[in-house]
């Protein structure tokens, strides 16, 4: 996950991004195919993303902006804003309706984030807060869920984190960067036989 393409750009020529393998140095090879992604409401996403691959072990990746969730069709917002809105009690049919999106996705979506994965963001919102402002971790208020306690001090983290670095990156977009494109989940692979 990158910040923006344009700063992976930037850091590929650079020789700043390390492989997440092997730690060697990354070196552009070429793109990936075009995506669109679902954004809040009719937004749209319409990107290319950079390959890039190691020098060191030849593995190849695509860079992908925080802003998106690893092999999902909608952004970190807008599933993001339908696990707030669980948070708070809404229901699956409610919060499809509000954000335009099928029953069944959002009902998907839910479910992916409960349990263990609720314990995972926990976990990351923890070290982001701590890293960036510990006194965070004392002024939180904890919610009634698991999911609704992550996602609480994951946006205290991202707040904080624009705060102090004076970050013009939207909120979403560094939870997307502290969850590595995890927000969700990836989807299980069917089985092959």
């Amino acid at each position: 996950m990158v910040a923006s393409l344009e700063q992976a750009e930037a850091m590929l020529h650079a020789g700043q991004l390390d492989c997440p393998g092997c730690a060697g140095a990354l070196s552009s090879h070429g793109h990936g195919r075009t995506r669109t992604v679902r954004g809040i409401g009719s937004a749209r996403v319409i990107l290319r993303p950079r390959r890039a691959r190691c020098r060191a072990c030849a593995a190849t990746h695509v860079l992908l902006p925080a802003e998106l969730v690893l092999r999902r069709a909608d952004t970190v917002e807008a599933i993001g804003t339908a696990l707030a809105a669980k948070a708070r009690g809404d229901g699956h049919r409610t919060i499809a309706a509000r954000l335009g999106r099928p029953v069944s996705t959002v009902r998907r979506w839910l479910r992916r984030a409960r349990g263990s994965h609720a314990g995972w963001l926990q976990e990351q919102a923890v070290q982001h807060a701590f890293r960036t402002d510990p006194d965070v971790l004392n002024r939180r208020l904890p919610w009634p869920t698991p999911l609704g306690d992550a996602l609480n001090l994951l946006a205290a983290a991202a707040l904080a984190c624009q705060r102090r670095w004076d970050s013009t990156l939207p909120a979403w977009t560094l939870i997307g960067m502290f969850t590595h494109g995890r927000l969700l989940p990836p989807p299980e692979s069917p089985l092959r036989t």
